[in-house]
């Protein structure tokens, strides 16, 4: 047969590309899981909220501690040094009447010298108020002041002399008698002194707040004078003594 009669050779057609099903993965939130973060708040997930801010806190209390961390590491802050470099008393002494659980009055003429020592190298010291009160078995008999000053860096500044001179009234019981007689017979006698502090600290051009540390020294001062006793005229000469800085 003529060729020309010979039908045309099928081709089925192609078939068509497979389809690709992209399937979107949610985390599973469970009770207690972590599977919340702070990008997720908007969802309906309480405790991404509360995840949230304690992220927050979590980081400002790092950021607050490196802070701190690098200050200190900087300025290395000191406290300040107290000692009572000398102690003069002249006179000591209840009234005769000295009985127990009695209002009694105490003669006194104390002068004592301090020095305050600041050790850092960056920071400096206002001292707006400086209050000493002196103590005889905790009870109050006589209060001083001085006038406000600025200590500079690595600065050792003397304050005195400070004088307590007068009489006051004290409720006078039986250890308190006998603790008298005692240390008047020795010639030395235990008198406490506090001072009061109100002061700023400048770093720089920064100046903190006021604080109100408190200092505290535990004396132990020999009479001296007309109102020695034989028996305790010992030739005791005051020994400087280191105070206790409490901010």
């Amino acid at each position: 047969m003529p060729s020309e009669n010979r039908p045309a050779p099928y081709y089925p057609p192609y078939p068509p590309p497979p389809v690709t099903t992209r399937l979107r993965i949610f985390p599973v939130r469970t009770r207690g899981g972590t599977g919340c973060c702070c990008l997720d708040c908007l969802c309906d997930c309480g405790c991404c909220v509360l995840s949230c801010v304690l992220q927050i806190i979590f980081s400002i209390l790092i950021f607050i501690g490196l802070i701190i961390l690098v200050f200190w590491l900087i300025v290395h802050p000191h406290v300040l040094k107290f000692h009572t470099t000398d102690a003069s008393l002249t006179q000591f002494s209840l009234s005769s009447n000295s009985t127990a659980n009695s209002n009694n009055t105490l003669l006194f003429n104390l002068s004592l010298n301090f020095t305050v020592r600041n050790p850092n190298r960056h920071i400096g010291v206002y001292f707006d108020q400086i209050e000493i009160n002196a103590y005889y078995h905790d009870q109050s008999f006589s209060t001083a002041s001085l006038d406000p000053f600025y200590q500079g860096h690595k600065n050792k500044t003397d304050l005195g002399p400070v004088v307590f001179k007068g009489q006051s009234t004290l409720v006078v019981g039986s250890d308190l008698v006998s603790d008298y007689d005692g240390e008047k017979s020795n010639g030395v006698f235990e008198i406490d002194v506090t001072l009061h502090l109100k002061v700023r600290f400048k770093l720089g051009l920064f100046k903190t707040g006021r604080y109100k540390p408190k200092v505290e020294c535990d004396l132990k001062i020999p009479l001296s004078g007309g109102n020695a006793t034989s028996s305790s005229s010992s030739g005791q000469s005051f020994q400087a003594t280191k105070c206790h800085y409490d901010l």
